[in-house]
């Protein structure tokens, strides 16, 4: 309920203000699990995300976000809630785990996850390599990957600040990726690195950044 209150207020506000380029939305399926993969250039991508997709996007957010006391505490938590976030305790050893094992809760409902491969905000603009848990959760869930380029939202709200700006927001979604099948017989990790880089790549088409040295700056597992 609390979803649907602000969802109905908070995108068309936002739009209004920050006026952003959206493009190939139509390519998020409108029913059924699927994950958006998209770069990651500041806080606030959690939010234009959500704003602009076309259906409900779940991300996780930093537990600490839902635990605050007093009028900001509860303000901040039903703002976390109401844009479809769901906390995870990153400082537990298990956080990774933790987080792929919410993931594949939100694909089992049928809903919509969004992730950023990469694992952590750019700090210099560039595209860094992708981790390999997008493949992990798209390949066990066995549903798509729908690319996601974001431009412009490091200088909406740059890193370590905490307001947002006016800025030329552009999120572009590009069309899904189907790996059903496509990697049987392949060792595993062969597998996830292969539709890891698929899905990398398939971003960098709609950012057009730079990437990361020989795309190896940043370490990726195996």
């Amino acid at each position: 309920m609390l979803y649907e209150v602000l969802h109905t207020v908070v995108p068309p506000l936002a739009r209004a203000v920050w006026r952003p380029t959206v493009e190939g939305v139509h390519n998020v399926p409108m029913t059924g699990p699927v994950l958006l993969a998209s770069n990651h250039l500041s806080f606030v991508d959690s939010v234009v995300i959500p704003i602009v997709a076309p259906r409900k996007v779940v991300f996780l957010a930093k537990s600490d976000y839902f635990t605050g006391s007093g009028v900001r505490g509860r303000l901040q938590r039903a703002w976390f809630e109401g844009l479809g976030m769901v906390p995870v305790d990153r400082d537990d050893t298990r956080a990774a785990l933790n987080s792929l094992d919410v993931a594949l809760e939100v694909l089992g409902r049928g809903e919509a996850f969004g992730i950023y491969p990469e694992g952590t905000r750019s700090r210099d603009g560039r595209l860094y390599r992708g981790r390999t848990g997008v493949a992990q959760l798209a390949l066990t869930a066995g549903v798509p990957v729908v690319p996601v380029g974001l431009l412009g939202t490091d200088e909406l709200q740059p890193v370590d600040t905490n307001l947002p700006r006016l800025a030329k927001v552009t999120v572009r979604f590009g069309k899904p990726l189907d790996f059903a099948g496509r990697f049987d017989g392949l060792a595993p990790g062969r597998a996830r690195r292969e539709a890891t880089d698929e899905i990398m790549a398939a971003i960098h088409a709609l950012t057009g950044q730079e990437l990361a040295g020989a795309y190896n700056d940043r370490p990726a597992e195996a």
